[in-house]
């Protein structure tokens, strides 16, 4: 990556992947200090982080809506993540995040049994991390959700709210409840946040007009400005590697 932001990513096996979507690093190692830019993107982060300047955390944060302004990154800072999916967030870390809606809370500096020294090698983190997750795993999950959380990843959210409905036999009043009340935002929000995250992989490829699920090339740019506050052109620049979403796209 450039700028001296070292990025690395692993993906989960089959186990787990109905619940976590990823794991990731981030290194500060540009010798100076990173303002960033975080953009929605239908995860659920639980992050370790820690800086020469900065005390070890646990942070967890909810789902975005807006591009925001993330907490900097000190020199050496470094942060280990774990990105969840919904059915995670509900089914493993067993929790409501509608109340964390484009925000976040600190977490025990122990928890799950973290520690600083986790921090050290992220190839072990990974480790560990799968191994309480997978003890963690439920023995049953709601059939409806299983298949509505399907569907969902596997049109990147270009699915209404009717399709959904009709597909799985499940009220959308009742969706749209279930959604609100767990996650703190409507399906079709999060399906549209999930619209505009597939469409950073063809913005980090530098193209800079639709491929899929947007009616025109203004339908496109509106809800790229709306998501990212720029337009397709500029967020493609990612001065300073401002966003990092987009320049972990551009790194693998």
């Amino acid at each position: 990556m450039e700028d001296g932001l070292q990025y690395a990513i692993v993906k989960p096996d089959e186990a787990i992947a109905s619940f976590v979507d990823s794991f990731w690093c981030l290194r500060n190692e540009s010798g100076v200090i990173k303002e960033t830019i975080g953009l929605p993107d239908g995860r659920v982060d639980l992050f370790l982080f820690k800086s020469s300047v900065d005390n070890f955390r646990i942070v967890l944060l909810g789902l975005g809506t807006m591009p925001h302004e993330e907490a900097t990154i000190p020199i050496d800072g470094q942060l280990f993540c774990i990105s969840f999916k919904l059915l995670g967030a509900e089914y493993i870390l067993k929790e409501s995040i509608a109340g964390i809606i484009n925000t976040g809370k600190f977490l025990a500096t122990d928890f799950w049994s973290f520690c600083e020294l986790d921090l050290v090698d992220f190839e072990l983190f990974v480790v560990k991390s799968v191994q309480i997750i997978k003890s963690l795993l439920p023995s049953m999950i709601d059939e409806r959700k299983r298949k509505l959380f399907e569907l969902i990843y596997q049109r990147k959210g270009a699915i209404s709210v009717a399709e959904l409905s009709e597909q799985i036999f499940w009220n959308s009043r009742q969706i749209n409840r279930y959604f609100n009340q767990q996650f703190g935002l409507s399906l079709k929000s999060y399906c549209n946040i999930l619209r505009f995250r597939s469409s950073l992989d063809h913005i980090a490829k530098g193209k800079l007009f639709p491929e899929e699920h947007f009616f025109d090339q203004t339908h496109f740019i509106k809800e790229i400005k709306k998501f990212s506050g720029v337009v397709p052109k500029e967020l493609l620049k990612n001065k300073n590697d401002r966003f990092i979403l987009l320049s972990s796209l551009t790194s693998q």
